[in-house]
């Protein structure tokens, strides 16, 4: 049984998201997917809209997910000693070397594959667009929603 382990942040799930993650369960019988603590999404990226544990649960919840765990406050590797997967799979936009990830795991006597994958075609991928887009639609505000004409928010 192959083991496959998939991480990321996963605020405001979107299809490239559910793409990464269905892409990953193809290369082995489980997917455990490691969701960003809210103190390392900030670090590495930017806070979080919805915290750790909402994302966790929502991420679990999606179809080719087997487990979804938090990721270790500390360090990154302390969470592949523990699910000990035969393989990790990379966002095509995740800044983690393949070859230094495979070395790092290797020497803590996980040996792994580490596979990058593609994203979708399609140009609204990654959240940060999602978040870019919805500001340009409507101005930082909740114009253009029906509220200002008694439709509700």
């Amino acid at each position: 049984m192959a083991r496959v382990m998939a991480t990321g942040v996963f605020d405001l799930l979107h299809a490239g998201h559910l793409y990464y993650l269905s892409q990953s369960k193809k290369l082995g019988d489980e997917l455990v997917v490691v969701v960003a603590r809210d103190r390392t999404a900030s670090r590495v990226k930017r806070p979080p809209v919805i915290s750790e544990e909402l994302r966790r649960e929502m991420v679990e919840a999606l179809k080719p997910v087997d487990r979804a765990i938090l990721g270790s406050l500390t360090d990154i590797y302390h969470t592949v000693e523990e699910v000990r997967p035969d393989i990790i799979t990379l966002g095509y936009d995740q800044r983690f070397d393949e070859v230094e990830v495979e070395r790092e795991c290797a020497r803590r006597g996980v040996p792994v594959r580490v596979v990058r994958l593609g994203g979708l075609p399609q140009d609204l991928l990654a959240t940060s667009r999602i978040i870019d887009r919805v500001l340009s639609l409507y101005g930082g505000s909740r114009q253009g929603n029906g509220a200002s004409e008694g439709r509700g928010a």
